[in-house]
Parts: structure tokens; C-alpha cells; sequence
């Protein structure tokens, strides 16, 4: 890896390449160069702001061959997931852009459609292109179009059951698609596919590759003739034997006729064989083999830590700025092996996200305690069911936004029958550079309305502990707990207390004014308090804890001291505490005036979380901002 700082003008093609067009101009053999150029940039590019970067440098010479051969724009082409499409965006315009990626202001991490006509489907998660592709190609066949639609489904996609629903699909409507398969034996952790593991196996074995060589070995004793009629009996024979242990008799039961598996590193290769594919019709898979984060000697020693990075050293790949205070995950991880190891029935399940949810300690430690269902969430908070029909503490760590994708599952098989399935949601809040599609603002609000659910936020990380080992002792039905992404505040770590379920606290008192805050927003709202103190305001703090059920005495209390009520969140101001807090008011017939501050009933792009906290006041000058205009009967707050 070069050291020196890169210089987009020294390189031989990457300089004269910024759309599609400019790449067909180039030879075939061109392209392997372009593939180092290309690679040498993203590094240089992500070192310095951070990104998704394993994924991407998998790709590179699929996405360089896929946009040499088909169309694009016209041609469809759809990325899943969306971290995969950092080398596509370089090719379609926004290669100086780049430098701005998951940037406020900047562009997108993920696909993005507003973002420019060759991202053809928003992708910020998994296993959504295979559908999304038929509904794009059965709009084609309506109107009697004519280009090709592509699926790049990898990183753990295929783990996914809407995957193979889609597939079926497709399989029976006979739809001209190809879907590629990019097999990089990873999603974020470690691949948890069992095909994968039957066809890594089978085709490493030493007997099925010693036969292989005796055969081409004994046939070189052969006269020429004799020696090309056995090895294509021998071809044949291989191919029946692939055709029995790659996923290949799978995919063509679904209707699909497989080619694969192929070295997706091999660009020239590549383009043959797409543009042999391209002028064939039905349902096709590809299926190509790839290495996450291709390129670096450091990405084979860390292959989960290069998913994501922030900035690093680009020789080495160690992360430039590391904050003493831990974050809330770890904290969160570290609680929930060390309470595993005190109760037998405590178990830990993850979709695929072992590192991003903390599980990974617990993974190392107690391996037997741990389960990771891949990128699966349905099936996930269904087999943490299975298990608390049977006694067990199912704890499911999944991101808040990547939980709504079970929220039928949460509801049926686990509020209905009141099981204790304990639901821990990380990246609650706004999250920041991943944007939209992993901001956790509707978790307090989509929890909220389910019968026998128990909702909590933790104020700071010892909260955090105490409402993980508080939820592990419910047992009357499911039980949530949400916190940010990033650092905690870095309090004093003391032994775990049980809380009294549904009771607050007033962390402040005040007389002029009462803020409501739920979790993190509590520590901005005593910022705030100690804000509106220089301007002599007193403001009354109280920190909820509890989303559902609400701390009614609490309520009462703080109805009856305050003409003026605030309350603050970081979740839609639809259907959040907020809300909660303006119908248990109505109900009981309070006229205190009332203001609901939270996510305003709009999408937020990405940025980091202090510059949206900012942007939405919910920074603690911004809440206080808001608490003064409040207190001047101005109510509206412009955002």
C-alpha cells in the first residue's frame, strides 16, 4: 500500500474516468490497471473520513465489468446491500464526490434515487434487491421496454428469507433477470449461511481435489485425441459433481439457470462471461466469488472491523482517534455477558451484527450462550419466542431501525402471548452518517403502541445496566430498551439495581418550567437547564425512564406544579413519549399548555449526530432555545 498522498491526476485511467461512457473507451486489459487505481483511491479517500470500505473493495472489478457491459443508465443495475456501491458511484458521476460521502451536505453512503439516475433502488439494508428487480422488470415488460435488469445481492444478503421468496418468484413468472450472487463469505461477521459453509466444505475437500488431479495427471499419458475425449467426460463429470454440492441445483429448482461459482477478481474474465449472460433470457444467477476488503494486508487480519471504518491510517489500518470513554454498546455487551455468566437462561441473539450490538463479547466468552441468525430479523425475534416458551431470557440485540423489519413477529408471536423476550436496540436516535435508513427515530413510537410491551430509555450507562438487568428479571411478557450509538458520559460504573418498572425521576428541580427527557436527551436537557439558569429561568428536569408504562404519579405531580410542560425525545414527535404524555393528559382533563420536541414528522439526511442535534435543536442550546420561545407563548419552533 503506497504511503504517499494519491494524486487523481498522476493516475494512467481513473483521471479520465467519471461516467460509464469513459469506461467503454477503454481496452478490455485497461481495465485490470483501472482496478488498482480505483482500489488505491477508495482507500485514500475512506482513511481520511471513515466509511463502509470492506465491502466496496470486494467489488471493484464486478462493478468495473458490470458497467463495461451493460447499458447503465438504461440498463438496470441494483446494489444489495448499499455499501457495496461506494465503486459505482465513483463510476456514475461522483467520483470527486466522494470526498463528501456520509458527510452532512455530502453524498449518501447507501443508493440513493435523488442522488442520480443510475441508483436505480434505495438500499440501506439487506435483501431487498431481488424483489425490487422484479418489480422493475415486470414494469419493463408492461410497457414493452427492452434493457436488462441486474441484482447484485451479496454481503450476507442471501441470508434473508425475502431473498428466495423473491426468487420463487421470478422462477415462476420466468422474468429476464439476472440476479449476481457476489459471495464474499461475509455480511458484516462472518457469513451465517449453511449453503455456504456445505459448499466451502465439499468443494476444498482434499478426496474431491485429489481425484480431480489424478484424472488430468493420467490423462497426459494419453495420445492427444484419447486425452481431450476423457477430460471432457471428466469435465462433464465435474459438472455434475459441482451441480450436486454448489448452491447450484437450488437456484435452478427456483427456475434459474446458475453459472458459477467464478473468481470475481478476474475483470477480463468477468466481462466474457456477462456478455455471454447478457444475450441469454429467463431468471439467471451468477454466482461470483469475491474477498471483502480486497487490497490491504490489514483487512485479512480484521475482516469484520474493515466493514466500517472511521478514520484510519491507511498503511496500517488503525483507527486514528480512539476516546478513552467507552461506548454504550460495549457497555451494553459487557453487562450482558457478565449477567450470562451468573444466569443460566440468559441468551444473546444478533442478526448478523455481532460487533455492532456488543454481542461479540459475549460470542468470545460464553460461545455456547450466543446465536446469530444472519440478516434475518423475523426469524430472529421468532426463535427468541421458541426460547422463552421454554424458560429461557432471550436477549435479541438488533439496530432499532433493522427491528422494524420484525415488528409482525414482535407483535404476534411474542406481545400476543406475553412471552419475556428481552429487545435491547442499538443506534436508537439519530445515528448520523448512514442517514435515513439507520436512524433509530421510530423505535419508542412503533414499541409503544403494542399491548404488554415495557419501553425504556437509559439517562447514561450505568441506567444502561441497570435496565438490562432489570428487563432479564421480567417475566410477564416482552421487555425494550433502547440507547444511542457512540460514547456514553462516561459516569461512574457502580453494581447493577433493579428498577421499579414504570417510575422516573426528577434529576432537577425547578420552579418556571418542567422538561420531560427521555434518554440521552436528558443529559442535553440539564445542559439546557444550566443554560436557562444564566438567563434566569429555572427549569425542572425530569428524566421519564420509562416510555411505557408512564409514571403517572410523576405525571400528576408535575401537572399540578407547572402551567408550562416540555417534553424532549429523539424519536418522531408522532406517537413518542410525547405523545403518550399529551393523551395521558387529555384523558384526565389537564389544561396545562404543552409542547412535544423531538424528530419532526420527516426523514433526516446523514450528518453527524451533534450537527443534526444542532439542525434540530436538540442540542442543549437548541432545547434551550426552544424552552424560552415556549415560555413566550411562541410554540411554533422553525427547523
Amino acid at each position: 500500500m503506497s504511503t504517499t498522498e494519491f494524486d487523481l491526476q498522476n493516475t494512467k485511467f481513473l483521471k479520465n474516468v467519471e461516467y460509464p461512457n469513459d469506461l467503454k473507451k477503454l481496452n478490455l486489459m485497461d481495465l485490470r490497471v483501472l482496478s488498482d487505481e480505483i482500489r488505491e483511491y477508495l482507500i485514500d479517500v475512506i482513511s481520511k473520513i471513515g466509511g463502509h470500505l470492506g465491502a466496496s473493495l470486494g467489488v471493484v472489478e464486478l462493478t468495473l465489468a458490470l458497467h463495461y457491459v451493460y447499458n447503465t443508465p438504461d440498463d438496470k443495475i441494483l446494489w444489495d446491500v448499499g455499501h457495496q456501491g461506494y465503486i459505482h458511484k465513483i463510476l456514475t458521476g461522483r467520483r470527486d464526490s466522494l470526498k463528501t460521502i456520509r458527510q452532512k451536505g455530502g453524498i449518501s453512503g447507501f443508493l440513493k434515487r435523488d442522488e442520480s439516475e443510475y441508483d436505480v433502488f434505495g438500499a440501506g439494508h439487506a435483501t431487498t434487491s431481488i424483489s425490487a428487480a422484479l418489480g422493475i422488470a415486470a414494469a419493463r415488460d408492461f410497457q414493452k421496454r427492452n434493457y436488462k435488469v441486474v441484482a447484485v445481492i451479496g454481503d450476507g444478503s442471501m441470508t434473508g428469507g425475502m431473498a428466495y421468496e423473491a426468487m420463487n418468484n421470478i422462477g415462476l413468472l420466468k422474468k429476464d433477470i439476472v440476479v449476481i450472487l457476489n459471495d464474499n463469505k461475509m455480511s458484516i461477521a462472518p457469513n451465517v449461511w449453511a449453503i455456504q459453509n456445505y459448499f466451502n466444505e465439499l468443494l476444498t475437500n482434499d478426496t474431491y481435489n485429489r481425484f480431480r488431479s489424478k484424472v488430468w495427471e493420467l490423462t497426459g499419458s494419453f495420445d492427444k485425441n484419447t486425452s481431450d475425449r476423457i477430460r471432457k467426460v471428466a469435465a462433464k463429470i465435474e459438472g455434475g459433481l459441482k451441480g450436486v454440492i454448489t448452491p447450484g441445483m437450488l437456484f435452478e429448482s427456483l427456475g434459474f439457470r446458475y453459472f458459477g461459482p467464478v473468481n470475481g477478481h478476474n475483470v477480463v474474465n468477468l466481462v466474457k462471461i456477462l456478455e455471454d449472460i447478457n444475450k441469454i433470457s429467463g431468471p439467471i444467477l451468477l454466482h461470483v466469488v469475491t474477498e471483502k476488503g480486497k487490497g490491504p494486508s490489514y483487512a485479512d487480519a480484521h475482516p469484520q472491523k474493515i466493514h466500517a471504518l472511521t478514520p484510519f491510517d491507511k498503511t496500517t489500518g488503525v483507527e486514528l482517534k480512539k476516546s478513552s470513554v467507552p461506548t454504550y454498546t460495549k457497555i451494553f455487551g459487557e453487562a450482558l455477558t457478565d449477567l450470562a455468566k451468573k444466569d443460566d437462561k440468559i441468551i444473546g441473539v444478533t442478526a448478523a451484527m455481532p460487533d455492532g450490538t456488543g454481542l461479540n463479547i459475549l460470542q468470545k466468552e460464553l460461545p455456547q450462550k450466543y446465536f446469530d441468525v444472519g440478516i434475518a430479523e423475523q426469524h430472529g425475534v421468532t426463535f427468541c419466542a421458541g426460547l422463552a416458551t421454554e424458560g429461557f431470557t432471550p436477549v435479541a440485540a438488533i439496530y432499532s431501525t433493522f427491528l422494524q423489519r420484525a415488528f409482525d413477529q414482535i407483535i404476534h408471536d411474542v406481545a400476543i402471548q406475553k412471552l419475556p423476550v428481552v429487545f435491547v436496540l442499538d443506534r436508537g436516535g439519530l445515528v448520523g452518517a448512514d442517514g435515513p435508513t439507520h436512524h433509530g427515530t421510530f423505535d419508542l413510537t412503533y414499541l409503544r403502541l403494542i399491548p404488554n410491551m415495557v419501553v425504556m430509555a437509559p439517562k447514561d450507562e450505568q441506567e444502561l445496566r441497570d435496565m438490562l438487568y432489570t428487563a432479564t428479571l421480567y417475566k410477564r411478557g416482552p421487555i425494550a430498551l433502547r440507547y444511542p450509538r457512540g460514547n456514553a458520559l462516561g459516569v461512574e460504573i457502580k453494581d447493577y439495581t433493579k428498577l421499579e418498572i414504570g417510575k422516573g425521576e426528577v434529576v432537577k428541580s425547578g420552579k418556571d418550567v418542567a422538561i420531560l427527557a427521555i434518554g440521552n436527551m436528558v443529559h442535553n436537557s440539564m445542559q439546557a437547564s444550566e443554560l436557562l439558569a444564566k438567563e434566569g429561568i429555572d427549569a425542572e428536569v425530569v428524566n421519564m425512564r420509562f416510555v411505557k408504562p408512564l409514571d403517572t404519579a410523576l405525571l400528576n405531580d408535575v401537572f399540578s406544579k407547572f402551567k408550562k410542560v416540555i417534553t424532549v425525545e429523539d424519536n418522531t414527535v408522532i406517537g413518542g413519549i410525547g405523545s403518550a404524555v399529551a393523551e395521558y393528559a387529555e384523558n384526565l382533563g389537564y389544561k396545562n399548555d404543552l409542547l412535544i420536541h423531538g424528530i419532526p414528522d420527516k426523514f433526516i439526511e446523514h450528518g453527524k449526530p451533534e450537527e443534526l442535534h444542532q439542525e434540530l435543536h436538540l442540542d442543549a442550546e437548541g432545547i434551550a432555545f426552544t424552552v424560552k420561545n415556549f415560555l413566550m407563548n411562541s410554540v411554533e419552533v422553525k427547523i
